[in-house]
């Protein structure tokens, strides 16, 4: 599948071009200083979004005013000013800048039904005349690459979005404390009932021998609850394939519900988990000992070694954590959802006055240059790259420090397969040192887990999902308060009161879908599936782009 969706003329990157990069772009000071970088004329200036997940340590400013904002507008051809977007309220953000008239010119956005609304309100550029006039990178990544353009193109038929091509894997792991199961004899959990029984002994049978009742069996926040849908095989936007159709999964978030209630209703989890916005509570639960099944974002194995696995270990050295496959529930058993092999990740704000400057900061973004400074840190201060060999971190405090917090977020236009096996997840790990080499095990573990004969939640990707009239789009927005399945206010509501269960939620969001005109965008969906679905990337493709990427790793 990975062939298909590239043609075989000129390659992109050659091996010898990648290690000629490495070793030409990369020469830094010893240490990077905005004051050593050279004068230059004035150059157009832009403003650029960035996600802000409130993770940046205090000693490196800013956001939007940091190292790397520093190395981005020194090293590149314009001036970028960074404008922060809360991760998990972009839409809101996004939605008042636009409204005040001061939206940046170059969004980098992942929620498809963000990006598609602002395209149906008219708010976006099309990019086609900007990438035939102005570009060189992305121009030839779109040559190289031509299912980007098809991805990016919006339903009139007119190229909305940038793109990149992405390593292919399960984007997060269920963990459990496999001392805590040694310890009280039990078995690693098969079932969502076995894990709720694993869940209540942790909370009850004081695992961690101190005497006190201070466990939690799980976590229930941010990434765990996400974790938790995907379990039940259910994600925004909602839609589950069944009998060969696709249909609204109701009974799969009724039971995802009823299982969160339980664990709720019987302590078995934070009380408090709906103000954990950002998992932030739950994460220091965990690596402070008192959680015992934890579910963590770990598509980018030395981030959880720096921000999970690393701070665990010393805070309990005897700690041993192991990540298991998804388990079976009531509505069948799914595999994790994976990381967009074609995903889109930026547009363009209608108004901009300068389009010839965002272009040239799109290119020197999906760069190789761009990709190696975000990935291993500055030459001689993070990492160190010898002629034919990958970098090297020589540093990792610092580079956690100073690039961990945001470089995913800042590299969404980069795409790091094309620059060589460099770039895979695994290749930052360091295999001599026993904790990466742990993490490095689990992480293989946790793709070696995907059964092919099993879905994932949805048919695909929710970034893959197809883009909808904007009559019924506005149904979908006007409505996923209520009813989507992490943040609905209904589904939330049955978890923490008594007297409302979740088959009368189920009834109230059938209810609210249906007056706001749901049935539509159900038959639409439906439709599309039963005539359509050959037209967009599926599970199946996916499948095949993850088996071929580790084939070409040598897995």
């Amino acid at each position: 599948m990975l062939h298909e969706l590239k043609r075989a003329a000129v390659p992109l990157f050659t091996a010898g071009a990648v290690i000629a990069a490495m070793v030409s772009c990369t020469a830094s000071p010893s240490y990077y200083r905005a004051e050593d970088a050279p004068k230059a004329p004035p150059r157009d200036k832009i403003t650029v979004t960035i996600y802000d997940r409130g993770n940046i340590p205090s000693s490196e400013g800013t956001i939007e005013n940091n190292k790397i904002t520093k190395w981005i507008n020194d090293a590149g051809l314009v001036e970028a000013r960074f404008v922060a977007v809360p991760r998990t309220q972009s839409e809101q953000k996004l939605n008042a800048l636009f409204a005040s008239g001061e939206a940046p010119d170059l969004i980098l956005e992942y929620a498809p039904q963000v990006k598609n609304t602002l395209i149906d309100r008219k708010l976006l550029r099309p990019i086609d005349d900007m990438i035939e006039k102005y570009s060189t990178t992305y121009k030839q990544l779109l040559t190289e690459y031509p299912v980007l353009r098809k991805a990016g193109t919006g339903a009139d038929g007119k190229l909305y979005q940038f793109g990149r091509i992405n390593e292919t894997i399960p984007i997060r792991g269920l963990f459990i404390r496999a001392d805590w199961l040694k310890k009280l004899h039990l078995a690693v959990p098969t079932t969502t009932e076995e894990l709720y029984t694993v869940a209540k002994a942790f909370t009850e049978q004081d695992p961690d021998g101190n005497g006190r009742n201070d466990t939690y069996g799980i976590a229930l926040s941010y990434n765990s609850g996400a974790v938790l849908s995907e379990i039940f095989g259910v994600t925004y936007p909602d839609f589950v394939v069944r009998d060969g159709e696709l249909v609204h999964g109701w009974d799969h978030i009724e039971a995802l519900t009823a299982f969160k209630r339980k664990l709720y209703s019987e302590g078995l989890a934070d009380r408090e988990f709906l103000s954990d916005k950002n998992g932030a509570r739950a994460k220091q639960d965990f690596l402070n000992n008192r959680i015992g099944i934890y579910m963590d974002q770990f598509n980018v194995p030395i981030t959880f070694y720096t921000d999970t696995y690393a701070p665990l270990k010393r805070n309990v050295p005897n700690a041993e954590l192991m990540v298991i496959p998804y388990p079976a529930t009531p509505v069948g058993r799914f595999n994790s959802i994976f990381v967009n092999p074609i995903q889109m990740t930026a547009v363009v704000n209608a108004e901009t006055k300068h389009p010839e400057a965002v272009m040239k900061y799109v290119d020197f973004a999906a760069s190789e240059k761009f990709m190696k400074t975000m990935y291993y840190g500055f030459e001689g201060v993070h990492s160190k790259t010898e002629p034919g060999k990958c970098p090297v971190v020589t540093d990792l405090d610092k580079w956690r420090t100073e690039f961990n917090y945001a470089t995913g977020d800042f590299a969404m236009l980069a795409s790091p397969i094309l620059a060589g096996n460099c770039y895979y997840g695994t290749e930052k790990l360091d295999p001599h040192d026993p904790l990466q080499r742990d993490v490095k095990n689990m992480f293989e573990l946790n793709s070696a887990y995907v059964d092919f004969s099993l879905p994932f939640a949805g048919p695909t990707s929710s970034e893959q999902m197809p883009q909808l009239p904007k009559e019924l789009q506005a149904i979908l927005n006007a409505t996923k308060n209520q009813v989507d399945v992490d943040s609905g206010d209904i589904w939330i509501k049955a978890i923490v009161t008594p007297d409302y269960t979740p088959e009368q939620a189920k009834r109230d969001a059938i209810a609210v879908w249906e007056q706001a005109g749901g049935k539509q965008v159900d038959e639409w969906y439906r439709n599309f599936f039963a005539h359509d679905k050959d037209s967009i990337i599926l599970t199946k493709d996916i499948y095949s782009i993850f088996k071929e990427q580790r084939i070409e790793q040598g897995k």
